[in-house]
């Protein structure tokens, strides 16, 4: 079974690495949407894969180095694409929670990126 919380967090960028003159290249800011995906089996006590709550208390620290910042200025993040973005925090929280099988990003609500661990 899968289960998922999403988040939104407000942050600027830009892209190093794109074309001279590409309008990723300039500072600009996004309305991010981060969903984490778990798997696992249901627990037959509580009836959960993990609570909502824990997955939001330990996406919380991650979640405050991303909200209102700079993401360039993030160790790990210079190049701040939404597949950094989701591999990075792949990173973050894999070790944490075990059960997390995607990390799904939106940077407008028609693009973004899912990573898997791949």
């Amino acid at each position: 079974m899968e289960i998922f919380k999403e988040f939104t967090f407000e942050s600027a960028h830009r892209l190093p690495h794109v074309p001279e003159g590409h309008k990723c290249g300039r500072l600009h800011g996004h309305s991010f949407k981060v969903g984490l995906h778990l798997t696992g089996p249901l627990d037959p006590h509580t009836g959960w894969i993990r609570d909502f709550a824990e997955v939001k208390a330990i996406f919380k620290p991650i979640y405050e180095q991303l909200d209102h910042n700079y993401l360039n200025d993030i160790p790990g993040l210079e190049n701040p694409t939404s597949e950094v973005i989701a591999k990075w925090i792949w990173q973050q929280v894999k070790p944490l929670m075990p059960e997390l099988s995607k990390v799904r990003i939106h940077e407008t609500c028609t693009s973004g990126c899912e990573y898997t661990g791949d």
